[in-house]
């Protein structure tokens, strides 16, 4: 893993760490599930040579950020972390990159807060429509989702130090060759106290009614609703889940995204495309906020 220098501030009522590198303008990176701040160890080198300052915070309740003291995961919050994140790092404005549940929380934010936002690049994100979400295929693609619910489910995700990540990661980028630093890197933060709970937490808030008052209803009413109003560049590989790739070129996030969309594909990448090959998709990246 790169040096990178590293802090803490505290952001929408948690302590999040980060990772940081470069000076300018403020270039924010959120990962995904199962994912840490480490998902963007290619990108934020190339973001800092390219004259930005480049940040890629510990999401909530991925250690060594803390879990919030009330226990909740849901979108809309996430959105709010990243709004709060872009203020508590002393930006007015940023560019907001993310992966995953990083997309999902970075297109959120645009959504709620535009003016606080330059650009926007979402990594392995699409929109689905009610149809897809009720497609055979697509729903293996999202089983984990499910499976999480459970009361077991932690279980089976720490069974065999962490096999279930392994395993997730090789599905989703099938065709990625993973480093074995990069696996250990991610067990070591999954290893950690709550990070389990937390990271599964995301996905038990989506049926939990406690999880929204009626500040994060009305959020996440706004975000459902849209439309995102910034330039945005969405990335996609065509070996990612079932059916993953319909999301991203439906129509439904053509119409979603009203600022200027542009779309990429990249051939051979899966979920964490950003890590498979860095070479070609960090410039795309770079080109882009630069533009």
């Amino acid at each position: 893993m790169d040096d990178f220098n590293t802090g803490v501030v505290s952001a929408n009522g948690i302590n999040f760490h980060y990772l940081e590198m470069g000076d300018g303008p403020l270039a924010l990176c959120l990962h995904g599930f199962p994912d840490h701040a480490y998902s963007f160890r290619h990108l934020l080198p190339d973001l800092a040579a390219a004259g930005f300052r480049a940040v890629a915070p510990f999401m909530r309740g991925y250690a060594p950020t803390e879990p919030p003291a009330d226990g909740r995961y849901h979108s809309a919050l996430l959105a709010r972390d990243a709004v709060e994140l872009i203020g508590a790092l002393g930006a007015e404005r940023a560019y907001l990159i993310g992966n995953d549940w990083g997309a999902g929380a970075v297109t959120g934010a645009a959504v709620l807060e535009p003016d606080k936002v330059i650009k926007l690049v979402i990594i392995a994100s699409g929109q689905v429509d009610r149809d897809l979400s009720r497609d055979f295929q697509y729903l293996q693609g999202t089983w984990h989702s499910y499976y999480f619910q459970l009361p077991f489910a932690e279980e089976t995700v720490a069974h065999n130090d962490f096999a279930f990540i392994e395993e997730w990661w090789r599905w989703a980028s099938p065709e990625w060759d993973i480093p074995a630093a990069a696996l250990e890197s991610i067990r070591a933060t999954f290893r950690q106290p709550g990070v389990v709970a937390a990271a599964l937490g995301y996905y038990r808030a989506r049926y939990d009614a406690a999880q929204a008052d009626a500040a994060a209803q009305a959020d996440q009413a706004r975000i459902a609703a849209g439309p995102v109003t910034v330039p945005t560049l969405a990335l996609h590989g065509t070996r990612d889940r079932p059916r993953r790739l319909d999301a991203f070129e439906s129509a439904a996030m053509d119409a979603y995204f009203t600022g200027g969309l542009e779309k990429v594909i990249i051939p051979g990448t899966g979920h964490f495309m950003h890590q498979e090959r860095p070479a070609v998709v960090n410039p795309k990246i770079v080109e882009f906020l630069l533009r």
